[in-house]
């Protein structure tokens, strides 16, 4: 590939907004997007981008070139490339993976990735507040700072959280560590309790729920795949359950706090606008961060009464 060669900032931003706009000399966009494997929330995120590029550019002015790459980093190389050879306006990345074969692949075409916890730490910016190079994107880390606030204000009395998460999941670990770095800083004690797997859940949560007033689990697949067991036994100690999967993954935690992909989805596709209509430059966007706002809170009302929880009124809007 040529065009290598001019990774300068300039010509970065220069492609993304002159480039563009006439690349089809009929004022239409073509977008590739990379999704690095079949999943809920990844699907609602790219429906989210295109969505929102859709309304903001206009029907028919805008064309996605969608790919899937199963799971499998070789797919997501080779689809990215495509993508730069078929010189498309802007690459959307899906998911962590997407996004580092997205920017080994080109250094001019601009890409916005979605779905990615850290861009920082994988290598992907040099900062969340100038990225630096043609990548920015939309992060799914949710602020523990944020559900720190909900949790005190739900559960005034709690003073130790018990932190559940899976060993062999690394997001998970970043997520536990930021965690229990906001709770420590509230005034509260926190403990992680790590499973290897669905054999280990019932014991660790056993033991968790003799030592702490409230369990919390990050976002992590193991215990999203087994949270009826979770809410079995935290139920049957009278202990509360908060975790960061959407409610409806979870039917036994008193107080769920999710991103909506879709929102972040959306929230990107604004970002990719921004980009090819208005000349923004990728380098100097800020990776943008889910809000309290943006996020799907939900109380769960059955579990408050079986639990013995009055929800506060500031939090009824919450109550499902």
């Amino acid at each position: 590939s040529g065009s290598a060669g001019s990774a300068s900032s300039g010509g970065a931003s220069a492609s993304a907004s002159t480039g563009s706009a006439s690349s089809g000399g009929d004022g239409t966009y073509t977008i590739g997007i990379c999704q690095q494997m079949q999943h809920v929330s990844l699907d609602e995120a790219t429906k989210g981008f295109e969505d929102a590029l859709t309304e903001l550019l206009g029907e028919g002015n805008v064309e996605f070139d969608y790919q899937n790459a199963g799971g499998e980093q070789a797919n997501c190389t080779s689809i990215v490339s495509k993508f730069v050879t078929d010189n498309v306006d802007l690459i959307m990345a899906n998911a962590t993976t997407a996004v580092q074969c997205a920017k080994e692949a080109t250094t001019t075409i601009p890409i916005v990735g979605t779905s990615v916890t850290d861009y920082v730490s994988t290598g992907i910016v040099d900062s969340a507040e100038a990225p630096g190079a043609n990548v920015t994107g939309y992060s799914d880390l949710s602020d523990a700072n944020n559900h720190v606030e909900l949790i005190q204000q739900l559960l005034p009395e709690a003073k130790t959280v018990a932190i559940l998460y899976s060993t062999g999941e690394e997001n998970s670990r970043i997520l536990a560590e930021s965690a229990a770095a906001a709770f420590e800083a509230a005034g509260l004690t926190a403990e992680s309790y790590t499973a290897n797997d669905s054999n280990d859940i019932s014991a660790v949560v056993t033991e968790a729920c003799t030592q702490s007033d409230v369990i919390y689990v990050p976002t992590d697949n193991l215990m999203a795949a087994n949270m009826e067991l979770v809410k079995n036994v935290a139920l049957n100690q009278k202990v509360p359950v908060v975790s960061c999967f959407t409610a409806d993954e979870n039917d036994g935690a008193l107080l769920s706090i999710s991103i909506s992909y879709y929102t972040m989805g959306r929230l990107a596709g604004e970002m990719a606008y921004e980009i090819l209509t208005e000349g923004a430059d990728p380098a100097t966007m800020p990776i943008g961060v889910m809000s309290v706002e943006d996020m799907d809170v939900t109380i769960n009302q059955s579990v408050a009464e079986e639990l013995g929880i009055t929800v506060p009124e500031a939090m009824q809007d919450y109550v499902k």
